[in-house]
């Protein structure tokens, strides 16, 4: 029942606003990611919103629009607006009206309402992906009574981003093909050990995934935070698959690191595990590629190089690591896959380009969300102290900032010399500690390696050259390793536990979080793990830095902001 008491108000326009000194802001903030999402969050109010893609993902991983209600009224302090409870109904009730499934070679569109497939059929676009013979049906009488239709097989992906776009999200249930059959078992860690085994919520992860093999598994995205594990899930579901599987994933390093893990873990043998990079060019029953291999061409125009990768083999499995990264082009070949079962795993389905409806229809629905602080409390992954330092610039860089355009403004402010003496503290604080320094600008970068005395790796250092500098940090040979973005990701460096973050990519959410994850790993000693971000006081940067801190708040870290003082004034 409502209650002035209570830390949540919801507004007409779908805005839920959520007050954070509230003793029930963690309940409240926990109920509300379920179906929503963060769109600010100032110190003493944090505003969400419910969109018709948060409570479609909510309606396909089993929240019921009951349940969406409950949570709501369960915080609200006034009664929900009588529009937005039905605004609600009628979102969740789009899913799943819509359904693909397989008559035996056909797949074909079916609907219980007639009224519902009949508006469907008859627009432009959707016509065009009607199998030839409904092509040319007459849909135009008004007795029709359609509940099936048949669609292009290989109009599978298409069909359902258009309906995404119609507000009609399909439920796809037509099926995958198996693949060809490959044994995967997991490996003993040690001759007379026990074989390898998945945690709890692991477990859980793959089993909600694979839904015991029936036509309502079988492709999704899989949420959790770095360190929880995700190579390993995706090992789970190639075990309970036992199929040749294609794995997509980031970089040179993330491809090593899967197989690292592929070979230390499960029963394949080295023929049965290949690379294809620009290093390596192997097909095998598992292979795993980058996503930067797959979308290279001659030219611009040019048809893209390794797509036939794709076609290779009878893949059963495609597994698409840091799947928010996404390239555009891989998008496209999807749509062309689903009838292979995909699996998409990530720390955030957050994308800065707003194509999370893509992922949904391609990928498929968010099948798991595991929160960052219900892992960190069970002792899986670490305890993280999140501290934003907002630093003044010099007189003299204030004034080329006042005058520089909008883009210079946040280089400037991202490259503020005196973060130097800011992170020289940090590094004397944490000289006992494993320390990754992360930044946006190489140059930036460059002087810190040579203040620190560290060894860097950029964009520009050769593939052989990181996984040296990564080894030699995993073993404690090096304390302190400065890394440009392309550490962001599937980076597996289990010691670091402090991240200085010196600049990043404006005001992206997913970076944050990923940056933050590089240190998650459980740690011995204290147990916690600390994060450091370095902003200039009153600039754009400070402005971008608040927006990316949403999804890590939502998450429910909080970063103690200190404020450095201004010697000059």
């Amino acid at each position: 029942m409502p209650a002035i008491t209570n830390p949540v108000i919801v507004q007409s326009d779908r805005s839920v606003l959520l007050e954070v000194q509230n003793p029930l802001y963690e309940e409240a903030r926990d109920s509300l990611a379920i179906f929503a999402e963060l769109e600010k969050s100032p110190e003493y109010m944090h505003t969400y919103r419910i969109t018709p893609l948060s409570l479609w993902n909510a309606a396909s991983s089993g929240v019921t629009v009951v349940d969406v209600l409950t949570g709501l009224e369960q915080y609200s302090k006034f009664s929900l607006p009588d529009a937005v409870r039905t605004e609600i109904q009628q979102l969740m009730g789009r899913y799943g009206l819509v359904k693909l499934i397989r008559d035996g070679e056909k797949l074909c569109l079916v609907a219980e309402d007639p009224v519902i497939l009949l508006e469907i059929i008859r627009h432009k676009e959707v016509k065009l992906l009607l199998a030839f013979g409904e092509r040319e049906t007459n849909y135009d009488s008004p007795n029709l009574a359609v509940k099936r239709v048949e669609i292009n097989p290989e109009a599978r992906g298409q069909i359902k981003q258009l309906l995404m776009k119609l507000f009609y999200p399909v439920e796809d249930l037509a099926g995958y093909s198996e693949g060809t059959p490959l044994p995967i078992a997991w490996r003993a860690a040690k001759p007379e050990g026990d074989p390898f085994a998945l945690r709890s919520y692991q477990q859980e992860a793959v089993a909600t995934f694979h839904q015991q093999g029936s036509v309502h598994g079988g492709s999704g995205v899989l949420v959790l935070p770095c360190g929880a594990g995700k190579t390993v899930i995706g090992m789970g579901v190639m075990a309970e698959l036992q199929c040749e599987t294609l794995i997509l994933t980031t970089n040179n390093s993330a491809v090593k690191q899967w197989l690292r893990e592929l070979a230390d873990k499960t029963t394949l043998e080295d023929t049965q595990m290949g690379e294809y990079t620009g290093e390596k060019k192997e097909i095998c029953p598992v292979t795993v590629a980058t996503y930067q291999i797959l979308t290279h061409r001659s030219s611009t125009t040019g048809e893209f190089s390794h797509f036939h990768l794709f076609n290779e083999k009878n893949w059963g499995l495609i597994i698409y690591d840091e799947v928010h990264l996404l390239p555009a082009p891989v998008f496209r070949a999807t749509a062309d896959l689903q009838a292979k079962r995909r699996l998409g795993l990530t720390a955030t389905l957050v994308r800065e380009d707003g194509k999370e409806e893509e992922v949904f229809s391609l990928i498929g629905p968010k099948k798991v969300d595991v929160p960052w602080r219900l892992l960190e409390a069970q002792g899986w992954i670490a305890t993280a102290v999140c501290t934003e330092w907002r630093i003044p610039m010099s007189q003299s860089r204030r004034m080329d900032y006042a005058l520089a355009e909008e883009r210079g403004k946040f280089r400037l402010a991202a490259e503020n010399p005196r973060k130097l003496e800011r992170v020289l503290e940090l590094m004397e604080q944490h000289r006992e500690d494993l320390v990754l320094v992360i930044g946006q600008y190489v140059r930036q970068l460059e002087m810190l390696a040579r203040e620190l005395n560290a060894s860097i790796i950029t964009g520009k250092t050769p593939q052989q050259e990181r996984d040296r500098l990564y080894e030699e940090f995993r073993s404690g040979r090096l304390h302190c390793l400065v890394v440009s973005k392309v550490a962001n990701f599937a980076i597996d460096l289990p010691d670091a536990n402090v991240a200085i973050q010196v600049s990043g990519t404006f005001g992206s959410r997913q970076e944050e979080a990923q940056r933050l994850g590089r240190i998650l790993r459980p740690k011995q000693g204290d147990g916690k793990a600390y994060f450091y971000s370095l902003v200039s006081k009153d600039t754009k940067e400070q402005e971008f830095a608040m927006h990316r801190q949403l999804f890590l708040t939502e998450q429910g870290y909080a970063y103690k902001i200190m404020i450095e003082e201004d010697l000059e004034k």
